[in-house]
């Protein structure tokens, strides 16, 4: 597919911002009238804990200010995705970052101030100003942390080292995804094809071996050069966590994280631990792929072509946009009317251009619709990734619309359920629309590629991550060869004996930009479990599974992210939902072993 500059696309292919800010004049106006929150919630200090009416006014000013800064950073971030080229937006999107850091710290106080309050003047805070109720979960939340909470002074100083703290992220992704680029990749015939973050995993699904092995050498290169900086960038992340998990007086890194969305410790790695046991299955994926391929040796540049020739499928994106409809059609007409609405209302980026950032995903702000980036390139993983972020979109509209901005950002624990739900729904779609046993096989293993790349790449991914911040911990030194080691010898133990560990792997920790969200990918691996699981409820039950979902997907933050997940009929503090998941997975392997002996 043609990647075209960004003016030269039809506008009715790009996202419209303009719920945002009409212009950036508009988006200006707005920062510089926001640059007045540090010195307002400056005056409440000392105040909030005697008056219940100030207490009151200063959550509600809490309240306008987020949702004025999420919307100030949905602009500058969607502005500087789209072409990460133009620095405008990188310094619009700086300039809010550091307000965000200014107020933080103009409000660092706020967590002590309420802690040295005794419950029961709390108590009698909420009876002279009933409206407090509303926050009574969010000064919980408060209560809670307690143990984690500092003096004024330490508090602020935490709060002005946010900056420094995200510079490793921004780093990273200004290097990858502004400043990178990669040799052409030559096919069979010596023809040769642009290696982009986009055109990658088209690249890799590509029947000609000689084209995989050269955008695999290609990629890898390129990060191979840059191997000890990008090692220095992911080891100031993990030192920038380390500092914060022991300034906050948490045992690790991980607890404080997790703790943030209430979350224990205990589903990380109690995840880690049922897919180690659950190892398997996927080596017999890994033995039948070589197989089916045909090859002597089965390298990592095999893993994402189809095993079953001769039934690839392509899309136009207005044939995806029909499927996801019908797909998602069991979630009901309140459901697929947000859908059409985003479709209709140009929520969706849906074509690479010149320095757009790479990846896809959906970001949504309190009082604007969502808007979701693709890079769309027409293959079967393209329509899924438009039903995954849509998913996600939806997810958003229906808590916004449905909780009071305080509660209306649900954790990414959740988040993940929502996506990856509207995934399996559209597989179920796929495989009951099966033309033949040929096509059948193909989306099962479609299907098995998705439990091995979010079900066990991510927690391969989350156990690489725990490993390198406890290097961190531990006080050794993160270098290229120490990561290396450690992501090669997760590469041996989850794939087996019938994949060659390919040297150019070893570096794959280099390009992952989860790594810098703070122990963000195990999420993807819990929610696909709970969603094959709440799927299934949907296609089995019906209306009531429906009403119990949607009712999830309303609920924003206001309960525990288990409590909601238990609600909608799915328990997360339980391994069941993951070793269900994958005994699946062992099912799947078997029904296209023996479907593959038919073709």
């Amino acid at each position: 597919m043609a990647i075209h500059e960004r003016n030269e696309i039809d506008p009715q292919f790009t996202w419209d911002l303009s719920c945002m800010y009409e212009s950036d004049e508009a988006f200006l106006a707005e920062l510089n009238a926001a640059k007045a929150y540090p010195a307002k919630f400056a005056d409440f200090k000392g105040r909030v804990s005697t008056d219940p009416a100030q207490l009151l006014a200063f959550l509600q000013l809490d309240d306008e200010c987020d949702i004025t800064l999420g919307k100030l950073a949905n602009y500058a971030n969607r502005k500087s995705d789209q072409d990460t080229r133009v620095s405008l937006y990188q310094d619009y999107s700086s300039q809010v970052d550091t307000l965000m850091v200014q107020i933080a710290e103009s409000y660092s106080w706020f967590a002590t101030e309420i802690l040295a309050m005794a419950p029961e003047a709390l108590e009698e805070f909420y009876a002279a100003e009933p409206d407090l109720q509303l926050y009574r979960r969010a000064l919980n939340r408060i209560l809670d942390r307690r143990p984690h909470t500092l003096s004024p002074a330490e508090e602020a100083l935490l709060a002005a080292a946010g900056d420094m703290a995200s510079q490793p992220e921004n780093i990273f992704s200004l290097l990858n995804d502004a400043d990178l680029t990669f040799p052409d990749a030559a096919d069979s015939q010596g023809e040769t094809h642009p290696v982009t973050h986009g055109s990658y995993i088209p690249l890799m699904t590509s029947a000609d071996r000689a084209l995989r092995k050269s955008a695999f050498q290609s990629l890898y290169g390129v990060y191979g050069q840059f191997r000890n900086t990008l090692a220095a960038t992911l080891a100031a992340q993990t030192k920038q966590q380390k500092f914060f998990a022991n300034a906050r007086r948490y045992d690790n890194t991980l607890q404080a994280a997790l703790s943030a969305n209430e979350v224990p410790t205990s589903v990380y790695t109690n995840l880690i631990s049922a897919v180690h046991d659950n190892m398997a299955p996927m080596h017999r994926y890994v033995s039948l792929r070589k197989r089916l391929l045909g090859v002597d040796e089965l390298h990592f540049y095999d893993l994402y072509v189809p095993v079953i020739p001769d039934a690839d499928m392509h899309f136009t994106y207005e044939e995806a946009c029909q499927i996801m409809l019908q797909a998602l059609a069991p979630l009901g007409d309140e459901y697929l009317e947000i859908v059409k609405m985003g479709l209709s209302q140009r929520w969706i980026d849906v074509y690479e251009n010149p320095g757009k950032r790479s990846g896809a995903y959906s970001a949504g702000s309190y009082g604007t619709h969502p808007v979701i980036l693709l890079n769309f390139q027409g293959t079967l993983d393209d329509v899924f990734t438009l039903v995954h972020e849509m998913g996600h979109s939806v997810h958003t509209y229906l808590s916004c619309q449905n909780q009071p901005s305080r509660y209306s950002d649900y954790v990414i624990f959740v988040a993940e359920v929502a996506s990856t739900c509207n995934e399996s729904l559209l597989m179920q779609w796929f495989l009951q629309n099966a033309t033949d046993d040929k096509q059948r096989a193909y989306l099962l293993n479609h299907f098995l590629e998705q439990f091995r790349a979010t079900l066990y790449r991510q927690t391969m991914f989350a156990e690489f991550e725990l490993k390198a911040n406890q290097l961190t911990e531990a006080g050794a030194g993160l270098t290229a060869d120490a990561l290396c080691d450690i992501y090669r010898q997760l590469n041996a133990e989850y794939f087996g004996p019938d994949m060659v560990i390919d040297d150019e792997i070893a570096l794959e920790w280099a390009r992952i930009p989860h790594f810098y969200y703070r122990y963000y990918v195990y999420q993807y691996a819990t929610g696909f479990s709970a969603a094959i699981a709440l799927s299934n409820r949907i296609l089995t039950e019906g209306p009531s599974a429906v009403e119990d979902y949607l009712g999830f997907l309303k609920g924003g933050c206001s309960k525990p992210p288990i409590d909601l997940l238990r609600g909608a009929g799915v328990d997360m503090s339980s391994p069941e939902p993951v070793n269900s998941a994958l005994a699946l997975f062992d099912s799947l392997v078997t029904e296209l072993s023996d479907l593959a002996e038919k073709l």
